[in-house]
């Protein structure tokens, strides 16, 4: 029954690529967000057996360890010295921005939400970084898994008005405050734009299959290596220690070129994140979840508009252009893929590499900084 279940988690994803691909619907709302759709559907069917608790906990703890590390593989931090001043500036307050008002927030709603300081680390993960960072702080903060796909699912409604927002009337309003941007929409940029491949595309083909095999078993050995030393603390911390020196050697590795180039590896990772989110969703009751989702969605909220307003008081101190901003905000509060479609609202395509750049610095450090906050506030 243990392989079947194996196969059954590891299975599903291709499932929900194959319908990305194939309904314009659920690649509007994502691999991720579907993939918590179909686990929920799963988990609360009555059709799992019994046996199904041990493996979903078995592979909650597993999946998150092997994906941060084939994720950030591929990160490439030299990029960070290529960044203009202004948008280094623009990042720093934007990271400061998104963390004070997570803090303040915490005494806004520590009465109404459990746990709250476990929210405010798994905000910080996922509004510096993504959905990778969220999953990764979920088990360095030993969220339950009820909350965690509360705090998931508030993202996910309040990100939609907000991207909405950026979109449509996102630049008029950023240009009442702050000075218009002086880069314009240049073809010619366009060989210096990332690889638009579609996610995933490819990935089962015979040519990738060991390259993405050297990059798994080097995962495997990080995460072994990082339990191996996290034996020396106490065991109330291992699992803190654990991904933290994941996500630290796996930045260090990124630096070796023969790593840093591994084909497809960022895809694996985050197939294993799909993995993970198909997992947590089956263990959640649905019931449970919308009864406390309304008081997680007032602290999301909170978060994206009081930060939006503070970034912006501090980028018109600091002179910094809307467009700026906007790309800045969308790689923080909305992740990285949904830069180039904001920069071709804003009409203005020379922002796409900063900003996929300001979102793979988010990845690298959000664990680091939502842990850290979470601790602080505890």
């Amino acid at each position: 029954m243990w392989i079947l279940l194996f196969v059954f988690y590891f299975g599903l994803p291709l499932l929900v690529l194959h319908l990305c691909y194939k309904f314009r619907i659920a690649n509007k709302l994502g691999a991720v967000v579907v993939s918590y759709i179909i686990g929920l559907i799963i988990g609360n069917s009555g059709l799992l057996p019994p046996e199904s608790a041990s493996v979903q906990s078995l592979l909650s703890g597993i999946t998150i360890p092997l994906a941060i590390p084939l994720m950030l593989f591929s990160t490439k931090l030299k990029e960070v010295f290529q960044l203009a001043g202004k948008v280094v500036v623009s990042l720093v307050i934007g990271i400061v921005s998104v963390t004070l008002v997570i803090a303040s927030g915490y005494f806004v709603f520590r009465h109404f939400i459990p746990e709250t300081w476990k929210v405010s680390g798994l905000l910080v993960g996922v509004y510096t970084g993504g959905t990778p960072n969220l999953a990764s702080l979920k088990l360095i903060l030993d969220v339950d898994e009820t909350l965690y796909l509360l705090t998931h699912s508030a993202d996910l409604v309040v990100g939609i008005f907000y991207l909405f927002f950026l979109i449509s009337v996102g630049q008029r309003f950023f240009s009442m405050f702050l000075p218009p941007s002086k880069l314009q929409w240049s073809s010619n940029e366009d060989a210096n734009l990332p690889d638009n491949e579609e996610p995933y595309l490819g990935i089962l083909r015979r040519q990738l299959i060991i390259p993405m095999a050297k990059s798994l078993l080097l995962a495997v050995l990080v995460a072994g290596i990082s339990v191996l030393v996290s034996l020396l603390v106490p065991d109330s911390a291992q699992m803190a220690v654990i991904m933290l020196l994941i996500t630290t050697f796996a930045l260090v590795l990124s630096f070796i070129p023969a790593v840093n180039s591994i084909p497809k590896s960022f895809d694996l990772g985050m197939y294993f994140v799909l993995v993970f989110s198909i997992v947590v969703a089956s263990m959640v009751n649905v019931v449970t979840l919308i009864s406390g989702a309304l008081e997680v969605v007032y602290y999301v909220a909170w978060v994206v508009f009081g930060s939006l307003i503070l970034q912006v008081l501090l980028s018109r101190i600091f002179k910094i252009d809307a467009d700026t901003v906007i790309i800045t905000s969308t790689a923080l509060i909305c992740s990285p893929p949904f830069v180039p479609v904001v920069a071709g609202a804003l009409h203005n395509r020379s922002l796409i590499v900063p900003g996929l750049t300001i979102g793979i610095i988010g990845y690298a450090i959000g664990n680091y900084l939502g842990f850290i906050l979470a601790q602080i506030l505890r």
